[in-house]
């Protein structure tokens, strides 16, 4: 049995509290998310993002990211997921998300393990279940020093702390060119704004259909 997981993530790595977020400041939370596919249902969450950019009417040289979306372009997105989520129940759709400013200081000095840590937890249960993981990061989102080392820090929990074959393969790809990365890139927003800015209408209609994890919120 084989998974495909594309990750994205919104927020940053930043420690600087000192300034309002977008404005100087690092933003308070970091979400990672996982959009959680059968190979052979891959093009579900594809075809969602093309006819986002049918719909609204994108520039299909550009990548659209939530960021860049306005409030209906966001609520359909929302919609459009919890469709295929209610339709396709080996269709998962995860995040985690940690709240910054209750990180230790110590681990502040190392934020790729911080990182490790957090795909860890949210997704080797999961992947514990398959035979075989195909994880696909947007590589701008592993940084340097965590690229091998998260495969690496997967793969043996799998093989000798959770005593599974799970064979996992990490295939990074270009979120301009990958649909699916952008794809995962919305849950990621919207739930970064529902703990960043307040937002709840999107939040409201996603967010039954994501399981979540939250790291440090207390």
């Amino acid at each position: 049995m084989a998974l495909i997981i594309y990750l994205d993530e919104s927020g940053d790595l930043g420690w600087n509290f000192g300034a309002p977020f977008r404005s100087g400041g690092s933003s308070r939370h970091l979400t990672i998310s996982a959009l959680c596919v059968p190979p052979e249902k891959k093009h579900i969450p594809k075809r969602v993002i093309k006819d986002l950019y049918d719909k609204f009417g994108w520039n299909t040289g550009e990548e659209k990211k939530w960021s860049q979306m306005g409030t209906s372009e966001r609520l359909e997105f929302a919609k459009l997921a919890k469709k295929i989520a209610d339709k396709h129940a080996d269709i998962h759709l995860r995040t985690i998300t940690v709240k910054k400013q209750n990180v230790m200081q110590h681990i502040r000095a190392d934020s790729n393990k911080l990182y490790n840590y957090m795909i860890g937890l949210f997704l080797l249960e999961l992947m514990a279940e398959h035979d075989q993981v195909t994880m696909v990061p947007d590589p701008r989102s592993l940084k340097v020093q965590s690229g091998n080392s998260l495969h690496d820090y997967l793969q043996v929990d799998l093989w000798f702390d959770r005593n599974v074959k799970t064979k996992l393969f990490t295939l990074p790809q270009d979120s301009k060119h990958c649909r699916a990365i952008q794809f995962a890139d919305m849950p990621a927003g919207l739930v970064l704004s529902h703990y960043e800015d307040g937002e709840a209408t999107n939040y409201a209609v996603l967010s039954p259909r994501i399981r979540q994890k939250c790291l440090y919120f207390h």
